[in-house]
């Protein structure tokens, strides 16, 4: 290939991977598999994420000065294996400098590091807080030459703000931006990249090449859905969603092309990648939870999962997305009942784990329930029976799903919805027991939703059987507790749809009360959950972390007092 076929075309790989924060040998050994996978594709340069070889976000192990060092040597080794003459690369990792330390990349060619750049935008927002741990570059760096062609290298954050990096790049020379990121998901995310990048190109008139890390960290879910916008403003290729892979993707100059659009001769073109359709609404929800189960399971350790199936909706869910996420042979579903369990709820617990595969056990919990009331008769003697008699039952539940987990090594999953974590409508220490809470940011009618998807669609990846695996008498039902005679949330609780616009009125866009009343509901109503909302905080400080799919989750994103006297008078 001649120097001027060679700066006419050229083969951008994107590795859309899933790293795991820590592991640096095990993410060194990942980024050189890729590598090799984009050299049998006739890749040129490889695309990582931002901060791969740490994992992201790495939080305060970039305070540790051993895992500084473990990560730049990882760099300077991966380095040294462009020496084969095949793709060069680029690659983020955290550095420290004279300068301070910096959320980085590497650029590397001809076995050695040919430059380094530094993140400028550093975000301190939501579920970001790289201030904490990073200092900002010190300057915008122009762009790297690689191979005869200028590449602009902004990392995440950089393209988000308006601290006019993409345009400064183009002003230096750069040709394409190639950007590094670790973008978490939530609900119609993807469209907000989308309108981001194409901010960027009209201001720089550059295509722009967005590079995203896939996979679970804690609450967090990447999605990869990594895409390329043109510097016709259009979509110029687009990756899968919550699938690992790595894309070559094909770049022209427009002369080559044989374009004639805007930008001059020099312009660039994808004439050749992926065009993938992103899922919507349930599924990805439904696929998001389903990875962030199985790499938190998974990245720990965990061998299997315990969970109590009830044969009510929340844990019918968890147990779908349990099977789809690690397997049937790795879900133990265990079914508790007292003297108040009902007989539909046992036969839908039964059904749910047969239609499911998983291994079914009943442990009664009638003697430890007694044994404790009992115990406690003289201590409440001329008190009436009420909550904390039933939350006993919740418990006892809670200590044998623990033990179940001590002595065989289970994770529990605890299955509580957004909406009953928003009202405290959960028992500390019983049903809120458990490692990670897969539908912890799903309000209960999105619960619901998910469910009815999940019975007609086997999601991508998913080890699950299809077919009907939530009995529809479980969806049909009016949900229970079932820690009394007759019991239903609504006897504690506004119908959910009611209850779920409420909450996501207060949670996730902080309206007041008064505009709350203006949509149509009671003001009684709407002052008691938000009440009850503020006075729930305690526990939730003490819930399991779980999936974040809204723009809003507890821990992250929402972090209120809890000591908190405000309400809102109207």
């Amino acid at each position: 290939m001649t120097d001027k076929t060679a700066s006419d075309i050229l083969r951008i790989a994107v590795a859309q991977l899933n790293p795991t924060v820590g592991d640096v040998a095990g993410n060194l050994a990942k980024a050189r598999e890729a590598r090799a996978d984009a050299a049998r594709q006739g890749a040129d340069i490889v695309l990582f994420t931002e901060l791969f070889l740490a994992g992201y976000p790495p939080e305060d192990l970039v305070l540790k000065p051993a895992f500084l060092k473990a990560c730049e040597r990882a760099a300077q080794d991966f380095a040294g294996d462009t020496a084969d003459g095949g793709p060069g690369f680029i690659i983020g990792t955290p550095l420290k400098r004279k300068s301070g330390t910096h959320n980085s990349i590497i650029f590397a060619d001809g076995g050695k590091i040919l430059a380094e750049r530094y993140k400028l935008d550093l975000p301190n927002y939501g579920e970001f807080d790289e201030k904490r741990v990073f200092q900002a570059g010190p300057e915008i760096q122009g762009p790297v030459n690689f191979r005869g062609v200028r590449l602009g290298i902004p990392i995440c954050e950089d393209i988000w703000g308006d601290v006019g990096v993409c345009e400064t790049l183009a002003e230096s020379g750069a040709e394409i931006l190639l950007v590094p990121n670790g973008s978490p998901y939530y609900r119609g995310k993807v469209d907000v990249r989308h309108q981001i990048v194409i901010r960027q190109v009209i201001e720089c008139g550059l295509p722009i090449i967005y590079a995203n890390q896939l996979g679970g960290q804690d609450e967090l879910i990447f999605d990869g859905a990594s895409f390329a916008i043109g510097s016709d403003k259009t979509l110029a290729f687009q990756m899968s969603q919550f699938e690992e892979t790595v894309n070559v993707t094909t770049w022209k100059r427009r002369a080559a092309a044989g374009a004639q659009l805007g930008n001059g001769p020099d312009g660039w073109v994808c004439s050749e990648g992926p065009m993938s359709k992103i899922p919507e609404k349930e599924e990805a929800d439904y696929r998001a939870c389903m990875l962030g189960l199985r790499d938190y399971v998974n990245k720990n350790g965990f061998r299997n999962v315990v969970l109590g199936l009830s044969g009510g909706i929340d844990s019918a869910i968890c147990a779908a997305l349990a099977v789809d996420a690690l397997g049937e042979e790795r879900l133990r579903a265990v079914m508790m009942p007292y003297r108040y369990t009902s007989k539909d709820s046992l036969k839908d617990a039964e059904d749910c784990a047969r239609a499911l595969g998983c291994r079914y056990d009943i442990v009664p919990i009638f003697e430890p329930v007694d044994g404790f009331l009992h115990t406690l008769t003289q201590l409440f003697e001329g008190t009436k029976e009420g909550i904390t008699e039933e939350n006993l039952q919740s418990r006892a539940r809670g200590t044998i799903l623990m033990a179940i987990s001590n002595k065989f090594g289970s994770m529990v999953v605890t299955t509580g919805n957004k909406s009953e974590m928003s009202v405290g409508y959960a028992t500390l220490y019983g049903d809120m027991n458990g490692g990670f809470n897969p539908i912890k940011d799903l309000y209960k009618m999105q619960v619901y939703a998910l469910a009815r998807w999940r019975n007609t669609h086997v999601p991508p990846g998913a080890l699950g059987p299809s077919g009907e695996v939530i009995p529809n008498n479980i969806i049909d039902k009016a949900p229970s507790a079932e820690l009394r005679e007759n019991q239903t949330d609504q006897d504690s609780l506004p119908p959910y749809p009611v209850l779920d616009d409420i909450l996501e009125c207060l949670v996730e866009n902080e309206m007041g009360v008064d505009e709350i009343v203006a949509r149509g509901h009671d003001r009684a109503t709407v002052t008691r959950i938000e009440h009850l909302l503020y006075i729930a905080e305690y526990k939730r400080r003490q819930a399991a972390p779980g999936v974040k799919i809204t723009k809003k989750n507890f821990g992250r994103d929402r972090r209120y007092p809890i000591t908190n006297r405000f309400r809102d008078g109207g």
